[in-house]
């Protein structure tokens, strides 16, 4: 398993970008060199964990629990059949990490990863496509598209900081044994509510948002927080 890029974004126009001035950094490109990570801050202040990164909307992205984002190449050469042979490059989704042999989108809640000698991040979500991930890709009906798909990708907040660069090992350190994977997660509070309370076993792994419906879910008289099929 390892890293094939590292990418990061500058500040560029997009119509429905919510940053000040119409301005968003979800179009990241393969940086050559190191790229330092570290925990941004809360969100609504903090931007993105890589150094050099742009986050022009803080409201809605960037912040400690979705610090950075990982996506596999395996997926995005799944979605290039999808498209008719569309080249995605890395990075093309919005990634940070463009990882080689990780389940990104199975990676579990709570799951840490070591990338390089120093970085250890932790998994916490998956990602929620939006209108500006729709304008960037720039295909028919998107966000419906991407959400039924559910191959989400993961956020993941800065456990221990680290420089890394494209070629670097990733390696799971730590396994949680609760089975809710960033997949998962990502039906839970989309396409299958009902999931929500299954969510309450990654505690606070979880991205504070999607634990904050989960409980509100169940406090409606939605079910318990059993596992799903338990």
């Amino acid at each position: 398993m390892r890293l094939l890029s590292v990418n990061v974004g500058r500040p560029t126009p997009l119509p429905s970008a919510g940053g000040p001035g119409g301005l968003s950094g979800i179009d990241k490109r393969p940086f050559e060199g190191a790229v330092r990570v570290s925990d941004p801050g809360p969100k609504g202040t903090g931007g993105s964990g890589l150094a050099g990164d742009a986050v022009c909307d803080l409201r809605n992205h960037g912040g400690s629990d979705q610090a950075v984002y990982a996506f596999a190449r395996e997926e995005l050469d799944a979605w290039q059949r999808q498209l008719g042979g569309r080249e995605l490059a890395n990075g093309s989704f919005g990634e940070n990490l463009t990882t080689l042999g990780v389940d990104v989108s199975g990676a579990l809640i709570g799951e840490r990863w070591r990338v390089g000698a120093e970085l250890i991040l932790e998994v916490t979500s998956g990602r929620i496509p939006c209108r500006t991930f729709a304008d960037h890709i720039g295909e028919e009906k998107w966000v419906r598209r991407f959400t039924q798909e559910a191959v989400t990708g993961a956020y993941l907040r800065v456990i221990e900081p680290g420089t890394i660069r494209a070629g670097d090992p990733v390696e799971i350190v730590h396994r949680p044994d609760h089975g809710i994977t960033a997949a998962l997660q990502f039906r839970a509070v989309t396409t299958e509510r009902t999931l929500l309370p299954s969510l309450l076993v990654a505690a606070s792994a979880l991205h504070p948002e999607a634990l904050h419906k989960a409980r509100e879910y169940v406090a409606r008289g939605g079910g318990s927080g059993a596992r799903p099929g338990h």
